[in-house]
């Protein structure tokens, strides 16, 4: 009689049998601006033990990436699946629409029964496609579902963050004397006591952990819910946050599941660590698979069931209010950088990086001609390329790209990352401008997925071409119909140091202002720079763009402020830029 029960409320309630009593509950325990120090990663520095305590009963990942060294690109990858690139969402704040047939994947939980509840941030490059949380707010919790339905919640802590490493004044519990440097920071008391009060941080990160689970357990439900803890990327001093090595992307996983649920995890042994690689953008696939959910065939993340990944992928867009674009490979052993901007340093001036003494320390240091010649790149212009030895070097300072014995490796990593980039339909080399005037009445998503309106192999030739040593003519771009050919095409004498010629003369009468704007910069005419840097009059994308040029002229401008309101994720970029113009 009570299974007749069961049977007859799950056709009442439009739910399957299965969806009442055998899914879990998934806890999503996050935090923000921090890598794998923790106790469990062997991490003797570190004093977390209640994250510790759960990767003694579950499972550590020991090569997790989060595609994005910054908290928005990344956490879009965790709610979409897919890459923010292949969006148009990977620039930091920036805000751009899906197809009507794509959904965020608490939205298909929510369709199979779940309860979903967000505390709190969001922080997402994409609108979102209707009501994606049942709760997303301070006050969210699993708690506010109703009897006997299934949750998904997400509980974010941001104790770790940036903001909170370099917070004054700060009574340090770690001993800075004994915190470990990694190899590309000089060693300075300023440094160690950032360190130092990020592990600090770390530690109260774990207790508040401990208490979502502490919640969980009294509340009878830990051997009903699968948990998972994860940062968000890694930590956030400079040259770890935004920046898409290892140091930047690599973060920690554990994975607990009462035995009721072990078969949905795969390779699962409690205590035990897990190698292999798994990216940001197969959380969502693989939360849908343990709630036995069918996967939607555009996503491009894989669940932990699936075959097990050869390499993972990472990006850098703009950050804040400063330009780049990089892409990363990594396999078990190797990490690839590809540098498409390489003229541009790694330490460009992002105003909100600069709050952080480590970095104005850092900075000066190496201005003075101090420390150690690993730690004098940060400040300089940046190879083509760049590989890696994890294994041998983990702070990823020995560039092997010119290594007799690396070039096999170099060659497949390089093949890989131009694979995946025409795979995914990499839209990041469009201008940010253009992803958004492209895709008007339409998405940046189908605007990459459509050949004809980008055509992705002659732009990324182009880009290839520019950020190379190659001596070929690039006449052929220049003269090409797709501006961004022709925008990669000017960007290529802007890194070769081209200071005239008629094809340059030509690009400043480009239809296009990001044509205009490079190719001025190239010649070093300020006055095209200056009419162009209004954002009341070409709008917020065209002003970054020249603006970012105009901060590399020696004269300094006293340009006015837009009167316009634009979007509140981007429009205090612009003033940042005019404040560093005025210095």
């Amino acid at each position: 009689m009570r299974l007749l029960a069961i049977l007859l409320a799950c056709v009442l309630n439009g739910d399957s049998l299965s969806a009442q009593i055998a899914r879990p509950n998934i806890l999503w325990i996050t935090s923000e601006d921090n890598g794998p120090h923790l106790g469990c990663y062997g991490d003797s520095y570190a004093q977390t033990p209640s994250l510790d305590r759960l990767a003694a009963k579950g499972m550590i990942y020991l090569n997790v990436w989060s595609v994005a060294p910054v908290c928005a690109p990344a956490r879009t990858a965790l709610i979409s699946g897919l890459y923010p690139n292949s969006t148009g969402s990977e620039h930091m704040r920036s805000m751009v629409k899906l197809p009507a047939h794509i959904k965020m994947f608490p939205q298909y939980l929510r369709e199979a029964g779940y309860y979903c509840s967000n505390n709190s941030k969001e922080d997402y490059n994409l609108e979102k496609p209707g009501q994606v949380w049942d709760d997303s707010s301070n006050k969210a919790h699993w708690k506010n579902r109703k009897p006997g339905q299934p949750f998904f919640a997400v509980f974010n802590h941001t104790v770790t963050h940036e903001s909170q490493i370099r917070k004054r004044p700060h009574e340090l519990k770690h001993d800075p004397a004994k915190v470990r440097l990694p190899r590309f920071h000089p060693d300075a008391p300023e440094i160690r006591q950032d360190w130092a009060q990020y592990h600090d941080k770390m530690t109260e990160m774990d207790a508040l952990a401990g208490a979502n689970l502490r919640e969980l357990e009294e509340a009878g439900l830990a051997e009903e819910t699968i948990v998972f803890y994860f940062g968000d990327h890694g930590p956030g001093m400079p040259r770890c946050k935004r920046w898409p090595y290892n140091s930047g992307l690599h973060v920690p996983l554990i994975i607990y599941a009462p035995k009721k649920f072990r078969h949905l995890i795969p390779e699962y042994s409690a205590g035990g660590e897990n190698k292999r690689l798994i990216s940001f953008v197969d959380f969502a696939p693989t939360v849908l698979t343990i709630a036995g959910i069918k996967l939607p065939a555009w996503m491009q993340g894989v669940p932990l069931n699936a075959r097990a990944l050869e390499y993972l992928y990472g990006l850098r867009g703009r950050m804040d209010e400063r330009y780049d674009l990089v892409r990363t490979v990594r396999d078990k052993r190797y990490v690839y950088v590809r540098n498409y901007m390489p003229h541009k340093i790694y330490g460009q001036h992002i105003a909100y990086m600069f709050e952080t003494p480590t970095t104005r320390v850092w900075q000066r240091t190496y201005l003075l001609g101090q420390g150690q010649p690993e730690q004098f790149a940060f400040w300089e212009k940046k190879p083509m390329e760049e590989l890696y030895d994890l294994e041998n070097d983990p702070d990823e300072v020995h560039n092997l790209t010119r290594s007799p014995q690396h070039q096999k490796a170099l060659a497949r990593m390089r093949d890989a990352l131009r694979q995946h980039t025409l795979r995914i339909r990499d839209i990041g080399f469009l201008p940010e401008g253009e992803i958004h005037s492209r895709s008007t009445n339409s998405t940046p998503y189908e605007i990459a997925q459509d050949k004809s309106k980008y055509p992705l192999e002659r732009i990324l030739a182009a880009a290839e071409w520019a950020a190379s040593t190659n001596s070929a003519s690039p006449a052929a771009f220049l003269r090409d119909d797709d501006s961004a050919v022709r925008f990669w095409g000017v960007m290529g004498l802007l890194i070769r140091g081209v200071k005239s010629g008629p094809e340059l003369e030509r690009a400043l009468r480009d239809p296009s202002p990001f044509i205009r704007i490079t190719a001025a910069e190239t010649l070093r005419r300020s006055e095209p720079l200056v009419e162009l840097s209004s954002a009341d009059a070409h709008g917020v994308y065209v002003a970054l763009w020249a603006l970012n040029a105009l901060d590399g002229f020696p004269e300094r401008f006293d340009l006015t402020a837009p009167t316009s309101r634009f979007s509140p994720r981007v429009q205090e970029y612009v003033p940042r830029l005019l404040e560093s113009l005025r210095k």
